[in-house]
């Protein structure tokens, strides 16, 4: 029975092939039956897919997060070369002014970087890179393209200590643009400076320019030293309070120069006995 059936399948299957090719009788039942399993091709289809778009998926994912680490580590870089050259320009741009100051004043000196700050809080001095051997001596003024900061207070054969303006240590004669009028500024150790024993009428208003007199000897005449930010007069006091702020960039400075200021040669004996006697 069992090949009995067989026998009639394959003759059932051999007719129908003859009929398909030879007459195209069954064309529009395999078209059929096509359409009947696209479906189910289609769903046969979803695990393969599936598996083919996660792993694309995943691999793409990977891709992106190497790639961002990778740009992120570039824009690093990049960030950093960038601060490099804004810091290299400025430094550029500083070292210009310095060397066009020095021109202009007609006075020598020598560049200089800071170092560090001193570590007392309530001081305001700083270190720079240059000393005794390069020349360095105490009492030279030190400037920055804007003005003066400071002088020599201590050198070491490397090394050197500038006390700022600022310090309370220091004090500076000057004189006002506008007026001409002479004065001294001290260090208020907090940022400012302060002009001291002005007369409460003194021609003194805010935004007047203070620059060095020359009387002292140490710092060269015409360089600028502060702003007048703040008059306060009080006819109960004999004094005006003027507080002025530093137009040099006294805390945030990086390149200074250190002015090269030539002691004056001490009189001949002869020469100073002569203007002895004429004083009598």
């Amino acid at each position: 029975m069992p090949l009995t059936v067989l026998f009639f399948y394959i003759a059932l299957a051999v007719a129908l092939f003859v009929l398909d090719f030879r007459f195209h009788a069954i064309g529009f039942l395999r078209q059929g039956i096509f359409v009947l399993t696209v479906p189910l091709q289609r769903l046969s289809q979803v695990p393969k897919n599936f598996l083919l778009e996660s792993k694309r998926y995943f691999y793409t994912l990977d891709s992106a997060r190497t790639e961002t680490e990778r740009l992120k580590a570039a824009a690093l870089v990049a960030a950093l070369d960038l601060n490099r050259v804004t810091q290299l320009k400025s430094e550029n741009d500083n070292l210009r002014a310095l060397l066009e100051l020095r021109r202009r004043e007609k006075v020598g000196g020598q560049a200089a970087n800071v170092l560090y700050t001193a570590r007392d809080p309530f001081s305001r001095r700083v270190y720079i890179d240059k000393g005794s051997q390069q020349g360095i001596r105490e009492g030279l003024p030190v400037i920055d393209s804007k003005g003066i900061i400071g002088q020599i207070t201590f050198t070491f054969p490397f090394s050197s200590e500038v006390t700022l303006l600022t310090d309370k240590s220091q004090a500076i004669p000057v004189q006002i643009e506008r007026t001409g009028q002479r004065s001294i500024t001290f260090g208020l150790g907090n940022g400012q400076v302060e002009l001291r024993y002005m007369p409460s009428n003194a021609d003194v208003v805010i935004g007047d320019i203070l620059h060095t007199s020359g009387l002292d000897g140490i710092y060269p005449a015409g360089f600028q030293v502060a702003r007048v930010t703040q008059v306060a007069r009080d006819n109960a006091y004999a004094f005006a309070r003027i507080v002025a702020m530093p137009l040099a960039d006294v805390e945030g400075h990086n390149l200074v120069m250190v002015l090269d200021i030539q002691e004056k040669s001490p009189l001949p004996v002869e020469q100073k006995n002569a203007e002895n006697r004429e004083d009598y």
